[in-house]
């Protein structure tokens, strides 16, 4: 049986609603359509950086814009009133794709970096202290380890990182070492946009539920490729961006117990997150909107709704057989290649990506022989420097898969990743 036959969808199909996977790519941005090479067919390999928006979300926006386009919560007329009720369904609906309580445990932020900083900022100036320590990866992202480290340093906690093994994956002996009674938060990436490593989110949370701390999910590269549920991994916040699982831009969602929301106070002030404003002091409005500030980004929220809805129309479960198949056939594909070198955990045990070097090949140089070919990937850190000093390097170059791509798309990758190689030998 061929790898394609193996595909858990019909992908081609799923394709269709993805206009831009038909551009043609190559010659002068400046002039396109005039320059050599603008007859390249597109082989969208950058999905773990922001996945490509399907018709049907597309349309959802665009109702919204020509239909009922009116601020929410803040008028009675009816624009207002069907604003706001489908904003609102927006939070009901993303609440039950990661197994929320309720849309009262639904934050809207502009993405997971936002998310992450509501919290460090809204809880963690104000519960962390000197003898207090905040436990992070080595693989994490700058989006916690950077706001975790600054939070560190104005407060006065201790900011520890758990190493990663050769092979990719964290070091759960040395996170139950740095895991103890003064650790009042852990913050851990759930699969790595880096390494693909898909870490043990309910074992970690065990370890800090144990010492009575927290637990922060970065969702980011696991909400929009395979089930999440915030019950079964028993994570306290998880934070996860629209932009890359099919919906737009400046929307993400911070999930968080509804008892510990209750207990924090807001990240922003402003209109409609209040309930009651005097010249002396202020009262807020209940959950979610509390942590809402300002109009919101109301659009970008009824598309989040819909990219879930198109997701949950394929199936979340298929959607990550199709990238593990996916990625196995390329961590296996590109190995065969003499001089790649692959970061990571194996092929059959890693999310959709796979992230690589090839020997005397920066992987900027890596990237634009690529570009040449319409294989559009990622070449530098990944917001991962950290953890590139660690590997000892200072780039490397990332494939990463979305429910759109094929085996054919892959094959193009390898092919040219060969000529790149010969091209420096």
């Amino acid at each position: 049986m061929g790898v394609q036959e193996q595909y858990p969808f019909d992908v081609e199909a799923a394709r269709a609603d993805f206009p831009i996977l038909d551009r043609k790519v190559g010659g002068d941005p400046e002039t396109p359509g005039e320059g050599p090479g603008d007859d390249t067919p597109l082989v969208y390999l950058d999905n773990a950086a922001t996945s490509h928006t399907p018709d049907p979300v597309v349309d959802a926006i665009a109702d919204y814009y020509r239909g009922y386009n009116a601020n929410v919560h803040r008028g009675i007329h009816q624009l207002s009133q069907e604003a706001s009720v489908a904003y609102e369904e927006a939070h009901d609906t993303v609440a039950d794709f990661v197994g929320a309580d309720g849309r009262e445990e639904i934050i809207f932020t502009k993405n997971t970096t936002e998310a992450m900083n509501l919290v460090a900022y809204a809880w963690g100036l104000e519960e962390l202290g000197p003898g207090d320590n905040v436990v992070l990866s080595e693989m994490e992202h700058h989006a916690s380890l950077v706001t975790w480290q600054q939070i560190g340093k104005r407060t006065g906690a201790d900011v520890r990182f758990v190493e990663v093994t050769d092979e990719g994956y964290l070091d759960m002996n040395h996170a139950a070492e740095l895991i103890d009674d003064d650790t009042e938060m852990v913050s851990v990436v759930h699969v790595s946009n880096a390494l693909g490593t898909i870490n043990p989110i309910a074992e970690l949370a065990d370890l800090a539920h144990d010492h009575d701390a927290l637990i922060f999910a970065d969702a980011a590269q696991s909400v929009p490729n395979r089930p999440v549920d915030v019950k079964a991994l028993d994570v306290d916040f998880l934070a996860f961006s629209g932009h890359k699982m099919c919906g737009p831009t400046g929307i993400g969602a911070l999930y968080g117990r509804e008892s510990l929301l209750d207990e924090m106070q807001p990240y922003l002030y402003g209109g409609d997150m209040i309930r009651r404003v005097s010249f002396e002091d202020s009262t807020w409005e209940d959950l979610p909107w509390k942590f809402e500030a300002g109009t919101p980004s109301i659009a970008q929220g009824i598309g989040f709704a819909a990219a879930i809805e198109y997701l949950e129309a394929i199936g979340m479960e298929r959607i990550e057989a199709h990238e593990d198949l996916l990625a196995a056939y390329a961590y296996d594909e590109l190995a065969a290649i003499d001089g790649v070198e692959i970061y990571g955990p194996p092929g059959d045990d890693r999310g959709g990506l796979v992230s690589f070097n090839v020997d005397g090949v920066h992987a900027h140089d890596l990237s634009s022989i690529l570009n040449d070919y319409g294989i559009a990937i990622r070449a530098g850190d990944h917001c991962t420097q950290p953890l590139h000093d660690e590997l000892g390097i200072s780039a490397s170059a990332r494939a990463s898969f979305y429910l759109y791509n094929t085996v054919e798309e892959i094959d193009a990758l390898v092919d040219a990743v060969g000529e790149a190689r010969d091209l420096f030998v």
